[in-house]
């Protein structure tokens, strides 16, 4: 069995994100497989925390059952299933109108929420929640902004990514429906459940039980999973096999260094090349 390296030692919950860190698309990151069956094997807890509220937790299992890493629903903590948890808390059996897909929508659903067409009376939306949406329209904006303003609707959002990865680039993100029912609402969604705002990762701290300073998270990006974690009070692991560059955690170190303006909560406490170096050479 390998040794963890020494900021690790005290770990009891290990936070993954997903793409580019667990996978690439349809491609598993090198040894990352392995290294989730190494942490389980000497009994750290493993969850994972998506902004993707496009897909169910159901096919996340099916997913990483795909690279051989064995899960349960219980184990992610996405964008859709935190804002549905949290929407729930505040309103049982609510009536929402969702501008997203049918990760968000299923999550909702089973919390006992109707989910509604544009078709429908605006004056009976409790909730409009924002997130994802491949098939986006006009007709769906008008209905939102209809619900907002002239009914009782109150706006929340998944998260506020402006882009999403894909193998031919970069596409609109969640950020871009949100933006636009802010626009013509002239409202801010009252909150946004997704990373960079730390109620995911504070979520996941209450179902597990465990403390901020034997957590960690392990992610690719700066601004979403490194400043969540930190908001959180978690450990914090920037993975190079993502988004992040090291030229670019090295810009934001020696930023820091000269206390030029920089979010100090972007600095995470240790950067990996990959996930094998949680491990003593």
């Amino acid at each position: 069995m390998r040794e963890l390296v020494d900021e690790l030692k005290n770990i009891e919950l290990a936070i993954f994100d997903l793409d580019g860190v667990i996978y690439r698309g349809d491609i598993l990151i090198s040894n990352s497989d392995k290294v989730i069956q190494e942490l389980k094997d000497i009994s750290i807890k493993v969850v994972y925390n998506s902004n993707n509220s496009t897909v169910t937790r159901q096919m996340y299992v099916d997913r990483l059952k795909g690279f051989n890493i064995n899960s349960e629903v219980s184990d992610f903590y996405t964008s859709a299933s935190i804002t549905s948890e949290e929407i729930t808390n505040q309103k049982q059996n609510a009536t929402i109108f969702v501008i997203g897909e049918i990760g968000l929508k299923e999550e909702l659903k089973e919390k006992g929420h109707t989910i509604v067409n544009p078709t429908s009376n605006y004056k009976n939306v409790d909730f409009v929640i924002v997130g994802l949406d491949k098939e986006f329209n006009y007709k769906k904006l008008a209905f939102a902004q209809n619900c907002i303003l002239q009914g009782k609707a109150q706006f929340y959002a998944t998260n506020s990514d402006s882009t999403l990865p894909a193998a031919s680039g970069l596409l609109p993100g969640a950020g871009v429906m949100v933006n636009a029912v802010e626009t013509c609402t002239n409202k801010k969604p009252l909150k946004i459940f997704g990373k960079p705002n730390p109620y995911g990762i504070q979520m996941i701290l209450n179902h597990t039980n465990v403390s901020p300073d034997k957590s960690v998270i392990f992610g690719d990006r700066l601004n979403t999973d490194i400043l969540a974690g930190n908001r959180a009070r978690i450990n914090t692991i920037l993975v190079l096999t993502g988004v992040t560059t090291e030229r670019e955690v090295k810009k934001n170190q020696e930023k820091a260094i000269r206390s030029q303006v920089i979010d100090k909560n972007l600095i995470p406490n240790l950067v990996i090349k990959s996930l094998l170096g949680i491990f003593k050479e």
